[in-house]
């Protein structure tokens, strides 16, 4: 295995964030290299930090970055959207915060036989837990052209999924497409020549749709929030670092929705649903990388931190 590398984004913004007591518990769902976990590590003291990742690279990496905090870490391989029944199992009922870090390690995609990136020649894998019998070459070999317009159009906002889909479907005819560039090429050749100069690569979008759907990532985003802010105890904060438009829309919605959640028509003069609020959004505007990190790391650049404290 390579080594690990990934430069944790708005580190700092983060731990601050989740206003850390030391005898507090903390549960980081997206653990990657352990960045974000080891600065929480240092804070506590008779505390204790659960670290989640589905990605048994993440988790080797991690568990050697954190073994001097041994004491007060316990790493677990799984899906996030498991976080209950994670923390039952350590006999944890409530945390004082719970973040996340979404998106792509910058492992993951410097890493070409994981086959997250578009720039190197690789299988099409893409999973972020290999125990996943799919991967993104059966997704772009057997979905149907409509359904990989859909992905396409859904998870990128790709105004050419039509005819990346179609392109793709009749590539496929020839042979089936089993390498990342041969996918980037193809997703070259359906958008318009005059385009392709603009923008960053053409097929960026197009990858981060196959990305998401193989992992399911707004579904467990979605499925995930609601009870990370039950599980959370008074005051306790729920933080967490979003990479696009799709995930912020989700974070952004989750959060007012649990500030706000009554249903009553606005005409109404008093609440009759019996909604109660959940808590207050610490974060009215997201928080953004500052000038120096979007300097030293230019996978920064996209990302938003939103923050909600339990009542």
């Amino acid at each position: 295995m390579s080594e690990f590398s990934h430069k944790p984004v708005l580190l700092e913004e983060t731990v601050d964030s989740l206003n850390i007591r030391p005898a507090g518990v903390y549960v980081d769902c997206t653990l990657g290299g352990g960045g974000h976990a080891y600065r929480v590590a240092e804070k506590l003291t008779t505390g204790r930090l659960i670290g989640i990742d589905q990605d048994g690279d993440a988790i080797k990496a991690a568990t050697e970055r954190l073994k001097c905090f041994s004491d007060r870490v316990t790493v677990v391989r799984d899906n996030y959207v498991n976080i209950a029944s994670v923390l039952g199992s350590l006999g944890i009922e409530k945390a004082d915060g719970i973040y996340i870090d979404l998106g792509v390690s910058s492992y993951q995609l410097d890493t070409a036989q994981r086959g997250f990136s578009y720039q190197l020649e690789a299988p099409l894998d893409m999973r972020m837990d290999d125990r996943n019998p799919l991967t993104a070459a059966d997704i772009v070999n057997t979905y149907s052209q409509q359904e990989l317009a859909r992905i396409i159009r859904d998870y990128s906002e790709d105004r050419f999924a039509q005819n990346i889909a179609k392109h793709i479907c009749m590539e496929r005819e020839k042979a089936p497409i089993q390498t990342t560039t041969q996918l980037a090429e193809i997703v070259k050749q359906a958008i318009p020549m005059k385009l392709r100069l603009t923008g960053g690569h053409p097929a960026k979008r197009t990858f981060q749709a196959i990305r998401i759907e193989l992992n399911g990532e707004l579904t467990v985003l979605k499925d995930s929030i609601g009870t990370m802010t039950e599980l959370l105890n008074p005051g306790g904060r729920l933080s967490i670092i979003t990479f696009h438009s799709l995930e912020d829309r989700i974070v952004k919605e989750a959060f007012r929705k649990a500030e706000n959640p009554c249903t009553c028509p606005s005409g109404f003069p008093v609440c009759v649903c019996g909604a109660v609020s959940k808590g207050r959004v610490i974060t009215r505007k997201p928080i953004l990388p500052g000038e120096e990190e979007l300097k030293v790391n230019r996978r920064s650049e996209s990302a938003k931190l939103r923050v909600f404290e339990r009542a």
